[in-house]
């Protein structure tokens, strides 16, 4: 096992370029408008620059967690780094929409790079017993990026232009490098020989699947070209991921993704429960803020500032958080978290009219924050606690996939349901009942749509609101943490000969 001296200048270098990473999920859609304008392109090239980038970083995710394990997390990380911020400079430079959605593909590939090495890092130099201060942090981060990514994106795109919002992350890159580079330990290696049929069939099977149900609503759920067809590329997702779990059971070398993992039970309800909370994250924000600009009017800097409770308690509380898990068993401050969470949208919920004040929505976005103050780090502690360091990178590849997945499940299910309740709600809306669309309204809601919009919007943040409590309920079969032993100690010979065959260099 690793024993690093100062692991927590390691955490912040690496947290840097996760905060980066995550702020380019978001920054972009507040730029949409402005890239339309000024690529002379449309709304259908426009998302592309988004979906991208989500698929480039979701569908590597498991590989490049595993080839962590083999060539170094931080090797792998610096890699990603170089990689995200050299297309980042592509993407602000290029001078049509084609070659923007190029840049994301390459800068999402970086990201999906870096990612499980953060988190592989962490489970390898913290103790199982210290671990959760660290993961606090972590999961403040993530908690953060959701504000600081429209509100910086709004600042950059109305003060210098929509590039800037890929420039900005230049300096930002050259700046995490050089301090992951003199911070973060060189950790040993393990010889992984690799699963090749594993990474085809993983790509495949994650790509159609992700890609399916992320251009779902795009073609209306139905052909796409030819005989090719939405449904046609989830079900044949499903079916490759199928023959690859087949796979990673019959196989007889060193698979991909090694099944093991799953014994654990903390380590599959955490990733049950990550797929909810990326659901929800990703899912609760479309009807809140079109509620917001289109009903209430607020630009998208206003929007993003609604949230200003949410970030600053999270961001507070989610050390705190961290250091409290470490001494009590985190399935309760997990349960609690995710119950508060969905407190918090079924607040929401019933708040969304046109004539509630708006200082209102305060409230519930600081319960927010001390729902997600309370999520992060506890899911994440308990997915790595039992992982032993050979596997970190594939674990912690599987934990960001599945977060990935279920972002992606987010997206597409409320896009679909904010359709269906405006057609249901606005029965007169322009282009009539079946082509109702947030889209529609330029961010003007004539007065007499107004309650039928707010309650289409209220109604569907009754789904995520729905789905993290059956996070909820998995959180509550969460085992009690054991002590671990001799984690900081290096094996014995048993140990080696057993798992260990050849452990490459030591940690430096």
């Amino acid at each position: 096992m690793e024993n690093v001296a100062r692991p927590w200048p390691a955490l912040w270098s690496l947290v840097i370029g996760f905060f980066m990473i995550l702020i380019d999920t978001t920054i972009v859609s507040v730029a949409n408008p402005r890239i339309m304008e000024g690529l002379n392109t449309d709304i259908n090239s426009v998302i592309w620059v988004t979906s991208a980038y989500l698929l480039a970083y979701a569908v590597p995710l498991l590989i490049t967690g595993r080839l962590g394990d083999r060539f170094g997390p931080k090797k792998l990380y610096l890699s990603g780094l170089v990689v995200f911020t050299i297309a980042s400079l592509w993407c602000g430079l290029s001078g049509d929409v084609q070659t923007l959605i190029m840049a994301r593909v390459l800068q999402g590939f970086g990201a999906a790079m870096m990612t499980p090495q953060t988190m592989a890092v962490i489970t390898r130099i913290f103790p199982p017993d210290r671990r959760g201060a660290a993961m606090g942090i972590w999961g403040a981060t993530a908690g953060m990026a959701t504000l600081v990514g429209p509100i910086l994106g709004g600042v950059l795109v109305d003060g210098l232009g929509w590039e800037w919002i890929f420039f900005i992350n230049v300096p930002v890159g050259i700046v995490g490098f050089v301090l992951a580079l003199r911070f973060v330990p060189t950790l040993s290696t393990h010889p992984h020989k690799f699963d090749i049929p594993g990474v085809v069939l993983s790509a495949v099977g994650l790509f159609l699947l992700v890609f399916g149900i992320q251009e779902g609503e795009t073609y209306d759920w139905g052909t796409i070209t030819g005989p090719i067809t939405v449904w046609g590329l989830i079900i044949s997702g499903i079916a490759v991921l199928v023959v690859f779990i087949v796979w990673q059971k019959v196989n007889k070398g060193e698979p991909l993704l090694p099944l093991s993992l799953f014994k654990d039970r903390n380590f599959s309800l955490a990733n049950i429960g990550i797929t909810t909370v990326g659901f929800t994250v990703t899912a609760f924000t479309l009807p809140l803020i079109f509620y917001f600009q289109v009903v209430r009017g607020l630009t998208p800097t206003q929007s993003a500032l609604m949230m200003v409770p949410m970030a600053l308690i999270s961001g507070g509380l989610a050390p705190v958080v961290g250091k409290i898990i470490d001494r009590v068993n985190p399935k309760f401050i997990t349960a609690a978290g995710l119950v508060l969470m969905s407190v918090a949208l079924f607040w929401n919920s019933y708040l969304m009219h046109p004539d509630t004040p708006i200082w209102l929505f305060l409230l519930p976005s600081a319960v927010l924050g001390f729902a997600n103050a309370g999520i992060w780090a506890p899911l994440s502690t308990t997915a790595t606690r039992n992982l032993p360091p050979r596997q970190a990178g594939a674990g912690a590849g599987v934990y960001n996939t599945t977060r990935q997945i279920g972002a992606v499940l987010g997206s597409a299910a409320i896009a679909v349901l904010i359709q269906a309740r405006l057609a249901a709600e606005l029965p007169a809306a322009p282009g009539g009942a079946g082509e109702a669309s947030p889209m529609s309204f330029g961010g003007a809601l004539p007065g007499a749509l107004q309650e039928g919009f707010s309650t289409a919007m209220g109604q569907s943040m009754l789904l995520p609101a729905a789905v993290i409590l059956l996070g909820a309920a998995v959180a509550l079969f969460f085992a009690k943490p054991q002590p671990i032993q001799g984690w900081d100690r290096a094996p014995g010979p048993a140990a080696k000969a057993a798992g260990a065959q050849g452990s490459g260099a030591p940690v430096r």
